[in-house]
């Protein structure tokens, strides 16, 4: 069913908070840092693991797509917008710092498109409806 894409979505937010402020503490920041990068990690690993397993039937993935669709972008451009102002407005030492993190990012969202190999797990029925009885 969907909402169990969603309660995914909601236990990888909440440990992703839980982590992300843990990670905060160590470092002795008084934020939450990495927080939802963590969260969506933890639902792309999540996701993998439980369908290649078979454990997560389709329209539980199709939940997880919906929610990767409408949560992730608007994160990550709240985010990006906020990470831009404190760069700026830091120095030079953010700005290079913020240039690393935003190539780490993309090398390790690649490794994680290559790992999960995507292609051949939605596969649509012969019997999907189309609109070609409209015209």
């Amino acid at each position: 069913m969907i909402i169990y894409g969603t309660a995914l979505l909601s236990m990888c937010y909440l440990l992703g908070v839980y982590l992300g402020g843990l990670l905060g503490k160590i470092l002795g920041v008084d934020a939450n840092i990495g927080g939802v990068a963590i969260a969506m990690v933890l639902l792309i690993v999540g996701k993998e693991f439980l369908a290649k397993r078979g454990l997560l039937p389709k329209t539980t993935q199709f939940g997880v797509l919906y929610w990767a669709g409408m949560y992730i972008p608007i994160v990550v451009a709240m985010a990006a917008g906020q990470n831009v102002v404190a760069a700026l407005s830091g120095g030079l030492v953010a700005a290079i710092v913020s240039i690393i993190a935003l190539t780490a990012t993309v090398i390790v969202v690649r490794w994680l498109n290559n790992m999960a190999d995507d292609y051949d797990t939605f596969t649509w029925d012969e019997e999907t409806p189309t609109l070609d009885h409209l015209s």
